[in-house]
């Protein structure tokens, strides 16, 4: 199993990403909002960063999103990290989510992304955000 750092910002994702790259190095990778089909997206957040990730080590990565407001993010020093974990097999991921997120909040429930994972996330209760990704 492998964990990650994942970050949220308010529109600065790029900008963060420009500088932890000029520092950890490494090819850095930048996925908009824009670039998400079939999405109601305001223009003001159309060039937010979906996803972004550097590489810090052997299969271990700095992550990152923006926040969006129109989907009722909100971020708060404090709601602006994750754990980001890698399970082995989809099974693991599933078992994973359910004992972590029991008695916590469910963001996004475990489903097959666009973008080709397998994916959800949660606050645990004790207010530990975790993300869950799978590749398939």
């Amino acid at each position: 199993m492998i964990a990650n750092p994942y970050l949220n910002f308010e529109g600065k994702t790029e900008e963060a990403f420009r500088f932890y790259q000029s520092v950890f190095g490494g090819e850095l990778t930048l996925q908009f909002m824009r670039d998400v089909p079939n999405a109601d997206i305001p223009d003001e957040e159309k060039n937010y960063v979906m996803h972004a990730s550097i590489p810090l080590g052997k299969q271990q990565y700095l992550m990152a999103s923006d926040c969006l407001k129109s989907a009722g993010h909100v971020l708060h020093q404090g709601n602006n990290h994750y754990i980001s974990i890698t399970p082995d097999s989809r099974e693991e991921a599933d078992r994973l989510f359910a004992g972590l997120s029991a008695e916590g909040e469910v963001e996004m429930p475990m489903e097959d992304m666009f973008w080709g994972d397998y994916f959800g996330s949660f606050t645990d209760k004790f207010g530990v955000r975790w993300m869950i990704n799978f590749p398939i």
